[in-house]
C-alpha cells in the first residue's frame, strides 16, 4: 500500500507567524504570499524492511560512577528508579573507559556508611533522602577529578567490591532493565593475551547470587595504546573473547548467557582492520557485533553543527561500513551500537545536555533502526559528563523525555518512507516510519517520526487515503522561543513543559488528538510523534515476513 503525504514549507523568502505547538487547519493563520513549494513523502505499509529488538533504546551506566564506590548508592534513588523503569524493555550496560582498569577486590563484610544494601527487596531498596542529597552534593568535585584523568588521559586503577555488583544488579532488575557488565580487557599476561583470573572471580561471585547478566570484555581497544600503552590486535582480542565464551560455558548459570564485543570505536584508520580481526577469530564467541558513534568533538563544536544535515547523515556512511564488514567476515551476525550519543569528550556542555541534543538523538534512532542496527545504547544514563539523560539533580533532560516518548509509540517494525522536494531530496524535514507500539495502540497503527531543523514550520496536508484515521500527535518543542531556545534543559509537550509530579510520578504524556482530515503542522526546531491510529497497515497487523 502506497501512502502519499505532502508537505508545505513556509517560503524563506517570505515572514511566517511563529506558531507554538500543534494546531488545525481552522486556526492557521496563513501570511499573503507564503504559500509553500511542496514535498512529497512516499510510505509503504505492505511490509516489515527491518525488525530490530525489542529493547532497541537501551542505555548505558559509565564505569566512572564507580570511581569512588559510594556513588553507586545512587542507584538507589527513587526518582531515578521511577524514571529508568518508564524506559523499558531495555539492556543497561554498564562500561565505558575505566571499566579496563576495574579490578574486582571482593571485600566483606559491606560498607557500613552507605545506609543502603542491596539484598533487599525492591520495594525497600531505596537511598535514604538525607544521603542522596550528600551524595549528588559531593558528584561535581568528584566529576571534575574524572574530567581531569580524561584530559591527561592518566587513569589510576578502581578497586571495586561486591557492593558495585550487587547494587547494579539490584538497580537493573528492580528497574526492569537487562544488565550488561563490562569486564577489564587490559588485565594483560606477560604473552600479551587476556589475564581471565579476575574476571572469573567476579563471575564466581555473580553465579553463586544467582545474577542472571550478560557480558562484555574491553572498551574501545583502538584506544587501548594511547590510554594504557598497551597495543592489542583484533586478532588476538578474538582470541580473548573466545576465552571467555569458554569460562562461560563451564558455567551453570552463565553457559547460554550473552557475550557481546569488540565494542570498538567508530570506522577510522586501523579501527576496522580490529574489527575485521576480530570478527576472524572471534565473531563466533558473541552473540552481536558492538561499536562505538558520535558525531562531533564535544571540546570544539557548536550548535550548527547539531542541526546540520551533512552531519547527520554522516552515521549513514558509517553504519553501512561497519554492516558491510560484519557481513562479510560474520554473516548474519546482529550489529549494536553499544555506546553512543551526540558528541565525544563527555559530551559538549551547554549542547549535549539541552533540547538541540533531540535532534541528533531521534534522527540516530530513526536511521539506526532503518539501516540496520537491532540495538542502541544511548551513553549515559547518568554519571559524568554532558550528554547524560538525567542531570545531575537526578532530574529529567529533554533527550529523557524523547526517549519515554519513544518507547511508548514506536514499535520495532520498520517501515519505507522517502520524502523529496522539488530542489531534490528533503534533507531539513526529516522523517521515519515504524508500526506503532502494540502496548500503546491497536495493531494496524503507524508511528511517523519526524524532526524539523528549519527556523520555519512545515505543513502537512493528510492525503485521502489516510483521511480516516484519526492522529495522535506529539509535538516536543523548547520551553522558549527561537534559536535561543535550543539551548534550553526544558522541553514542551504540545505545549505544556515536561517535569515530574513527583519523585515517583511521571506527568501524563498527552496526545493532541486530531481528527481525520486535518491538516497537521510541524513547528520551527521541533520534533515530532504522529500516530495514525486507524491506518489498517498490512505490515503491522499481523507478523509478516521481511522483505
Amino acid at each position: 500500500m502506497k501512502l502519499v503525504l505532502l508537505l508545505c514549507l513556509l517560503s524563506p523568502l517570505c515572514d511566517g507567524v511563529r506558531i507554538r505547538g500543534l494546531f488545525t487547519e481552522n486556526n492557521l493563520t496563513i501570511v499573503p504570499g507564503s504559500l509553500t513549494p511542496s514535498v512529497g513523502v512516499d510510505m509503504d505499509l505492505s511490509a516489515v524492511v527491518h525488525r530490530v529488538d525489542p529493547r532497541f533504546l537501551s542505555v548505558t551506566i559509565d564505569a566512572s560512577l564507580a570511581s569512588e564506590e559510594k556513588f553507586m548508592s545512587l542507584l538507589g534513588s527513587p526518582k531515578l528508579r521511577t524514571l529508568t523503569k518508564a524506559l523499558t524493555p531495555a539492556f543497561l550496560r554498564f562500561g565505558g573507559t575505566r571499566q579496563d582498569f576495574m579490578v574486582f577486590t571482593p571485600q566483606k563484610p559491606r560498607h557500613s556508611n552507605t545506609a543502603f544494601t542491596a539484598d533487599e527487596s525492591c520495594d525497600k531498596l531505596e537511598l535514604p533522602s538525607w544521603l542522596e542529597e550528600k551524595l549528588k552534593g559531593e558528584w561535581p568535585e568528584q566529576q571534575m577529578m574524572l574530567m581531569r584523568e580524561d584530559v591527561q588521559r592518566k587513569y589510576r586503577r578502581v578497586k571495586f567490591t561486591e557492593y558495585t555488583v550487587d547494587v547494579l544488579h539490584a538497580f537493573a532488575s528492580c528497574s526492569g532493565l537487562d544488565l550488561i557488565f563490562g569486564l577489564n580487557a587490559l588485565l594483560r599476561t606477560a604473552q600479551n593475551s587476556w589475564n581471565s583470573s579476575n574476571a572469573r572471580s567476579l563471575l564466581q561471585y555473580c553465579e553463586s547470587k544467582q545474577y542472571h547478566m550478560s557480558w562484555e570484555l574491553g572498551n574501545e581497544p583502538n584506544s587501548f595504546e594511547k590510554k594504557a600503552g598497551i597495543r592489542v590486535d583484533g586478532f588476538q582480542l578474538g582470541q580473548d573473547f573466545t576465552k571467555l565464551r569458554e569460562i562461560m560455558a563451564r558455567s551453570k548459570l552463565y553457559h547460554d548467557a550473552a557475550l557481546y564485543g569488540p565494542d570498538v570505536g567508530q570506522p577510522r584508520d586501523h579501527r576496522i582492520d580490529i574489527l575485521e580481526g576480530f570478527l576472524q577469530s572471534g565473531g563466533a564467541a558473541v552473540d552481536a557485533c558492538t561499536w562505538h558513534h558520535y558525531y562531533v568533538n564535544g571540546r570544539d563544536t557548536s550548535l550548527e553543527d547539531f542541526i546540520d544535515p551533512q552531519i547527520l547523515d554522516s552515521l549513514a556512511l558509517k553504519i553501512n561500513e561497519v554492516l558491510q564488514r560484519v557481513q562479510q567476515t560474520s554473516p548474519g551476525k546482529a550489529v549494536w551500537l553499544g555506546e553512543t550519543s551526540s558528541a565525544y569528550g563527555g559530551g559538549a556542555a551547554g549542547l549535549s545536555d539541552t533540547f538541540v541534543a533531540g535532534f541528533m538523538w531521534l534522527d540516530k534512532l530513526g536511521l539506526g533502526a532503518r539501516l540496520g542496527v537491532d540495538v542502541v545504547m544511548r551513553q549515559v544514563l547518568v554519571g559524568s559528563g554532558s550528554y547524560h539523560l538525567v542531570d545531575e539533580n537526578l532530574d529529567p533532560l529533554p533527550d529523557y523525555w524523547l526517549s519515554v516518548l519513544y518507547k511508548r509509540l514506536v514499535g520495532p517494525e520498520v517501515l519505507k518512507i522517502s520524502a523529496w522536494s522539488k530542489s531534490g531530496r528533503s534533507r531539513r524535514v526529516r522523517l521515519y516510519l515504524h508500526c506503532s507500539s502494540t502496548n500503546s495502540y491497536r495493531r494496524g497503527a503507524v508511528t511517523l517520526m519526524a524532526l524539523n531543523l528549519s527556523k520555519k514550520t512545515a505543513r502537512v496536508s493528510v492525503p485521502a487515503i489516510v483521511s480516516s484515521s484519526t492522529v495522535d500527535a506529539f509535538v516536543l518543542q523548547s520551553d522558549q522561543p527561537g534559536e535561543e531556545g535550543l539551548y534550553s534543559r526544558s522541553v514542551t509537550l504540545n505545549g505544556v513543559v515536561l517535569k515530574m509530579t513527583d519523585d515517583k510520578t511521571l506527568p501524563d504524556l498527552t496526545a493532541n488528538s486530531l481528527p481525520p482530515s486535518v491538516h497537521l503542522k510541524l513547528p520551527a526546531f521541533s520534533l515530532a510523534f504522529f500516530v495514525f491510529t486507524d491506518a489498517q497497515a498490512a505490515a503491522c497487523l499481523d507478523p509478516v515476513p521481511l522483505r
